[in-house]
């Protein structure tokens, strides 16, 4: 009995410390890749959501971990628009945290994972367009984007935040199958 439980322990510790180096990373990324911002509310910048998506494909708690590690940082480096952007991805990774969890398959068939990575995607811009939209109509926005008008809120970022999701989503899924080569790595995962 005593061998099970120090092996849980050891497995919460690796989760423990995987999500405090994908907090890391997620934090780090913003600070040092490319990044196209065409108004104060909105970025896009490569790989930023690859530790979530990552942390998403290990288990729902190590994600939530670094959901909200990644926003506090937010709060710490960028506007507070795009730090609640940041916060409204604890909706996306908890519900496809919990879906890979009870479908793990879905990751190894190409066509399930390119369909959940779309509907994540969707979901992903849904939420950060809703926190966009708020901050539009209760003028927290710059003046110079009232004169665009809304539907620049819906098309730039909602197309775009779809586009880049899937992108990042692409780069972590193929992260992800490299580390899960790794027998420690792999025996971890989903559990």
């Amino acid at each position: 009995m005593e061998n099970i439980s120090q092996s849980k322990r050891v497995w919460s510790t690796q989760k423990i410390t995987i999500a405090a180096l994908l907090t890391a990373i997620g934090i780090l990324i913003p600070m040092i890749m490319p990044k196209w911002a065409p108004t104060d509310f909105a970025s896009f910048t490569l790989a930023s959501h690859v530790p979530i998506f990552i942390a998403m494909m290990i288990s729902p708690a190590v994600a939530v971990a670094v959901a909200v590690g990644t926003t506090i940082g937010f709060w710490f480096s960028t506007t507070p628009v795009i730090a609640l952007r940041a916060a409204s991805h604890l909706v996306f990774v908890i519900i496809g945290g919990f879906y890979l969890q009870m479908r793990p398959e879905t990751l190894s068939s190409p066509v399930r994972v390119h369909v959940f990575s779309f509907l994540i995607a969707v979901l992903h811009s849904v939420c950060e367009v809703a926190v966009v939209s708020v901050a539009y109509v209760f003028g927290f926005l710059a003046p110079n984007f009232y004169t665009a008008g809304f539907n620049t809120v819906v098309l730039l970022l909602g197309v775009g935040f779809v586009i880049h999701s899937m992108v990042d989503f692409e780069i972590a899924l193929g992260v992800f199958k490299a580390l899960s080569r790794q027998p420690g790595f792999a025996a971890m995962t989903r559990k």
